[in-house]
């Protein structure tokens, strides 16, 4: 596995941080991502199928999914990403969980840093080596984070385009043949996107493209979010275009809400929406304090999805540290004996803030600690705050791309 970009000036090395010796001691915090080799040599085929689909908000098709374990002993598992700009915690600590599920699983995970993708989106106003930057900072990350690098391989799309050209356009201008406009066009929220903005020919080709990029890959399995699955079933339906009989498995993940009421979906250009990966301690405390949370709703409850699926899975508890007058301390094993005791009323918002954000702080503080204390990663982190000049003043952000 090497994540080092395709080229890169002497300055950009000394920004890249590739730091082999990456910060490990955030795994030794999390009983979720240790002992992951240790564990898979221990399951047996259920055991596999029920630790992949549980990533899933939804799978496409679970007979599939077994089927293919039963004949594949180590299937390809495909993730990209777009660098973009800065991480939240659900593309740092719930793909680092995730990705960890799918190495435990026995799968061989290809990440797809898609550094050419980010360009035909005008990321980083379409400035390659700047993008290519912001996605070694995005693997330092994960690195920091305990993700098990072991059964994973970065890939640059540049690059492995670049390399069998002769094998990826005509795969792209054969999908492009076989769909039309509005196909594609119904594909472009996996930028994004939406239909009312005003695309660039340059973003239609990107649908074409990331359809394209699973068959390139020798994908098995698309592990992606929900906001990109009509791409992902783009690419079943070209099976049945070519006859293919062996499809992509789509395994789509929940996507995180925002901190405010109503947000289905984190935003970056909303700061105060999402925790970020190099935000402070008194950062994630505010955020969180100020998160919209109900006295006995659980239903879109930002504050309980960032226990079910960030929490619960690093730590595998939820402890709560209140007054004996208000129950005193409890320590929750389950997210169904937690959301009775939300839902009745015993455990109370301001139980839960304060207790879920000396969590987040915990599961952020080794990768903060990584960031100060290795000099190649601080100089690639501030190399990637001057790109998008962004600046705190309580958890006040500005930047620009």
């Amino acid at each position: 596995m090497d994540p080092s970009p395709p080229s890169e000036s002497s300055a950009d090395a000394s920004a890249s941080g590739s730091a082999a010796a990456a910060a490990s001691s955030s795994s030794a915090s999390s009983p979720a991502v240790e002992d992951i080799a240790t564990g898979m040599a221990a399951m047996n085929l259920q055991d596999r199928f029920e630790l992949l689909r549980g990533i899933g908000e939804e799978c496409i098709q679970e007979d599939e999914l077994m089927n293919l374990l039963e004949k594949k002993p180590v299937p390809i598992c495909y993730d990209g990403f777009e660098p973009s700009g800065r991480m939240h915690i659900a593309q740092g600590i719930v793909k680092t969980i995730n990705v960890n599920k799918m190495v435990r699983a026995g799968c061989k995970v290809k990440i797809w840093i898609a550094d050419w993708f980010a360009q035909l989106n005008n990321k980083m106003g379409g400035d390659l080596k700047k993008i290519q930057t912001v996605g070694r900072y995005m693997i330092e990350i994960w690195k920091a984070a305990g993700m098990n690098l072991d059964g994973v391989e970065f890939l640059w799309s540049s690059e492995e385009i670049n390399k069998r050209a002769n094998e990826y356009w005509p795969l792209v201008m054969d999908i492009a043949l076989k769909n039309n406009v509005k196909r594609i066009m119904r594909c472009c929220q996996i930028m994004g996107r939406n239909d009312s903005d005003e695309l660039t020919a340059a973003q239609i080709f990107y649908p074409c493209m990331q359809c394209a990029d699973i068959f390139f890959l020798k994908a098995d399995i698309c592990q992606l979010g929900m906001d990109q699955r009509k791409v992902n079933v783009l690419a079943r339906e070209y099976c049945s275009d070519i006859k293919r009989k062996n499809k992509p498995i789509i395994l789509s993940h929940h996507m995180l809400p925002g901190f405010k009421e109503g947000q289905e979906k984190m935003s970056k250009s909303d700061p105060s929406s999402a925790i970020f990966m190099e935000d402070d301690e008194a950062q994630v405390n505010l955020k969180i304090k100020q998160a919209f949370c109900p006295p006995n709703v659980v239903d879109g409850n930002p504050c309980l999805e960032y226990i079910k699926y960030i929490v619960f899975p690093w730590f595998e508890t939820f402890e709560v540290v209140r007054k004996e007058a208000n129950g005193g301390n409890k320590t929750f094993t389950s997210m169904n004996e937690l959301i009775a005791d939300y839902e009745s009323g015993a455990l109370h918002p301001a139980d839960v803030k304060p207790s879920l954000a000396k969590a987040i702080n915990q599961i952020l503080q080794p990768i903060r600690d990584h960031f100060n204390n290795n000099n190649e990663a601080k100089v690639l982190l501030n190399t990637v705050k001057d790109f998008l000049k962004w600046h705190s003043d309580s958890a006040k952000f500005s930047f620009t791309t």
